[in-house]
């Protein structure tokens, strides 16, 4: 097994951890939770989160790949184009073609790199169903570049509890706690890792909502996160202006278990 003493998370705000909070507030994620298992065993353990929210994979390039070069940790998370795929208009090939080259870039500095597929978007309301094209192309493209580089591949489209509404928070767009962790567990599971929990462990059984309370959620949804979402990329505002990684440099890491685990176990 190689050395993962290191470790970087590149990416937007599924790796910087919304909607899966601290107490105080500040995101923790998938990649935080995968930092905390790494970290217990390996008393020289350290961890960076580069990702920000609202990322496109250019600026993804440009503001976090740098820092990774720089650092040249054992182990790098790669995942970016989401934002890109969700915008109004996507060439996948040409997208493809710029993350072949980042992740070109991150595997010359001698990382175990991974890297995320995009989520099958089969359940989710018809205004983002209609993306799912979209991102299966992405995906092929981005297993392509995997096996030119010699890289694993979490794959997420094929993680059928992540399609349980109760994986994803009101915005639609994120995670819930309980879904972050069974992401970590995945990453962990395909890195060969020792993990706690079976990710694919069945959500509790659940009474199927009513046909009118699906309707008025989904006109909650659109009033609340939809059209201000719209309104911002007309106007030419990133999600991510003025937000800064949460760990711009690899620091040790203490782990921690927060009510969060306590009360939502996988």
């Amino acid at each position: 097994m190689r050395a993962r003493n290191t470790f970087v998370a590149i990416g937007d705000s599924f790796t910087e951890g919304l909607d899966d909070l601290w107490d105080d507030g500040s995101p923790r994620g998938w990649a935080d939770r995968v930092a905390e298992r790494l970290a217990a065993g390996r008393p020289d353990f350290s961890y960076a989160n580069l990702a920000v929210r609202g990322k496109l994979l250019d600026q993804i390039v440009e503001d976090q790949i740098p820092v990774a070069e720089r650092l040249r940790p054992d182990l790098i998370t790669f995942c970016a184009g989401g934002n890109d795929i969700i915008g109004f208009h996507c060439d996948t090939d040409d997208l493809a073609a710029r993350f072949d080259a980042a992740l070109a870039r991150l595997v010359a500095t001698g990382a175990e790199v991974l890297i995320f597929t995009g989520f099958d978007l089969r359940k989710m309301h018809l205004l983002l169903r209609r993306l799912r094209g979209r991102v299966a192309c992405y995906n092929e493209l981005m297993r392509a570049s995997a096996e030119r580089h010699g890289c694993r591949v979490v794959d997420l489209w094929a993680m059928d509890v992540l399609a349980d509404p109760r994986a994803w928070s009101l915005d639609r767009l994120h995670l819930t706690p309980e879904a972050h962790e069974r992401v970590a567990l995945r990453v962990l599971e395909v890195l060969g890792e020792p993990v706690p929990a079976d990710w694919r462990t069945p959500w509790p059984a659940a009474e199927a909502p009513r046909w009118r309370a699906r309707q008025q959620s989904d006109l909650v949804w659109f009033r609340d996160h939809v059209m201000p979402y719209v309104r911002k990329r007309l106007r030419g505002i990133a999600i991510g202006d003025g937000y800064l990684p949460k760990r711009p440099e690899l620091t040790p890491v203490v782990p921690m278990v927060t009510p969060v685990d306590a009360e939502h176990p996988v």
